[in-house]
């Protein structure tokens, strides 16, 4: 056989592998609403993808897409990343919802999986973290912790998701602290550091020492740095740069083995469409570290209330409760159903202003 012939077999043979090995590489995708250097939401999230490229090696491709808006934009990126052979596309935020749904009808052998909201297709999964079983634990240290008898909370958006966190830390704050209110911000936004920092100011100015936060950047922890004697949270990470004040303890989102387990199953084969909403207990919802900036009594209680939830002793809604206009909600004993935690759209008694339109 002469030397060009057994050059072109080499090649023909080399590009067979390589497209071989290219059929059996999944690509997965990843977008974004904010940058992954936010500190908190993004940057949990691109964690849990670097935890997929670790856990999969060379079997996997990783695309990300950062700083996406939510509306046509991410129907447009998420377009894309189907059209560039993505086999799975995790799309990270609630108003990615009907972009997802949109794309994922116009590719049906491309698998979808859609954080924080609730429409779901063949291709299309949705999951999201009981991220209130945290903030009760947080409503129990700010209840303890306020001398101003004031606790402020950033808003993101007048979500199911987000009023259910300002629910849960107000009631656990109340427990501990009949005299507390809590005066609440709407940001409008996500990640606006800017914006963010002026709610924290806000808020600050009108007497509150402890501040919850339910947007993505650091800002907040920041203006309580400035001021001074004011306490806060970190937000979907540690945000422990900050600690060990202002920030005492942090919600931490643990997006890694979910994301692992659903790229494992679409390279299975064994991907199916399905709705996961898991909490402290399953690992999904961390506690970060508490400091000691919070007296050891009052660590202990917080303590106690997340290994309740953890071990399912205790449920977060739990009555006796009654919704803000004194109608009766829960009876004494009376845990929430998940249907009508999902949907939820009103504050509790105790809580005062109304939640934006």
């Amino acid at each position: 056989m002469k030397l060009t012939n057994l050059l072109t077999s080499a090649a023909v043979a080399l590009g067979l592998a390589a497209g071989a090995a290219m059929a059996d590489t999944t690509k997965v995708g990843f977008v974004y609403v904010g940058p992954v250097g936010d500190g908190g939401w993004t940057y949990e999230h691109d964690q849990g993808r670097k935890a997929v490229e670790a856990e999969f090696g060379d079997q996997v491709e990783t695309v990300y897409v950062e700083n996406v808006a939510e509306g046509p934009d991410a129907e447009r990126v998420m377009t894309q990343m189907a059209l560039e052979g993505a086999d799975l596309i995790f799309t990270t935020s609630f108003g990615y919802m009907d972009p997802t749904i949109n794309v994922a009808k116009k590719f049906p052998n491309v698998k979808f999986e859609h954080a924080t909201g609730y429409k779901r297709a063949d291709n299309v999964s949705t999951y999201s973290a009981r991220f209130y079983e945290g903030r009760a634990v947080q409503g129990t240290i700010a209840g303890h912790m306020t001398e101003s008898n004031i606790v402020g909370y950033i808003g993101s958006y007048p979500i199911p998701e987000v009023i259910r966190g300002i629910n849960s830390a107000y009631i656990h704050a109340k427990k501990v602290n009949p005299d507390v209110q809590f005066k609440v911000v709407w940001a409008f936004t996500w990640f606006d550091p800017a914006k963010e920092a002026d709610a924290a100011k806000v808020l600050i100015e009108q007497g509150a020492d402890v501040i919850l936060q339910h947007t993505d950047s650091t800002a907040p922890q920041a203006a309580a740095q400035n001021a001074g004697n004011v306490i806060t949270f970190g937000q979907a990470s540690d945000m422990s740069e900050y600690a060990p004040k202002p920030r005492v303890s942090s919600i931490i989102d643990n997006w890694a083995p979910y994301y692992v387990a659903r790229t494992k199953a679409v390279i299975d084969g064994t991907w199916e469409s399905v709705d996961t909403w898991d909490g402290i207990g399953a690992g999904m919802v961390e506690i970060g570290e508490i400091t000691d900036a919070v007296p050891a009594e009052v660590k202990e209680a917080a303590l106690a209330i997340k290994d309740s939830i953890a071990n399912g002793t205790y449920h977060p809604f739990t009555g006796p409760l009654k919704k803000q206009d004194g109608s009766d909600w829960l009876a004494e004993g009376e845990v929430a159903d998940d249907g009508t935690l999902a949907g939820m759209n009103f504050y509790v008694e105790g809580i005062e202003g109304d939640i934006p339109q």
